[in-house]
């Protein structure tokens, strides 16, 4: 019997350095920002952002590998400098927001690149819809200690949707050819995740 404590005694003892190594990091909404960019009549693009977002990431030590992400988006704070097109884009013809309040991201696999970049793989949720889609990152950087006690990581993100796997298909063919609006979506994300100090 005294064998088998000291041996789970030794087991639990192994363990508090894995455990203790796990950090959780909170997403600091005012140096972080997600943009996207879209094609518009063929010939520009036009570019917006969404200015209420929240999240999360936990990281074992220094091993990116073991990077976890999950980001929660106002659909409603969409803002492409245009109040009109923005209420357009808040109605059923795009994000539908009375329906759809959220868009979410949560990743599921972690792929190591060239030395500080990632390709994460997660599930992405947009206007109802969930599909799976693969993140080029740079980052996480190392922790730095911030002047208020936190501690910080930061990232850069991006990748491309096409928004018909969402369901969003609205659109209007051009008498010159092409359509109003572009399929393809291509998302930008700078991220500061802070990490308070244990009491």
């Amino acid at each position: 019997m005294k064998r088998h404590f000291v041996f789970l005694l030794a087991c639990l003892t192994l363990a508090i350095p894995a455990i203790a190594g796990a950090a959780t990091y909170q997403l600091d909404p005012v140096h972080s920002n997600i943009q996207f960019k879209i094609r518009h009549l063929t010939v520009s693009n036009v570019t917006g952002t969404f200015n209420k977002i929240k999240g999360s990431a936990t990281m074992e030590g220094e091993d990116p590998s073991t990077l976890k992400v999950e980001v929660t988006i106002e659909a409603a704070s969409v803002d492409t400098g245009n109040e009109k097109r923005d209420q357009h884009l808040r109605t059923p013809d795009f994000l539908d927001v009375a329906k759809y309040p959220t868009i979410t991201f949560v990743s599921r696999k972690v792929i190591k690149g060239e030395p500080g970049k990632l390709k994460i793989t997660g599930d992405l949720t947009i206007h109802g819809v969930t599909r799976e889609i693969t993140v080029d990152l740079e980052g996480p950087t190392s922790e730095v200690k911030d002047p208020w006690g936190g501690f910080r990581r930061g990232a850069t993100a991006t990748a491309r949707i096409d928004r018909r796997d969402f369901g969003i298909t609205w659109n209007t063919a051009l008498d010159s050819g092409g359509m109003l609006v572009g399929n393809e979506v291509t998302i930008y994300v700078e991220v500061e995740w802070v990490k308070k100090p244990l009491p």
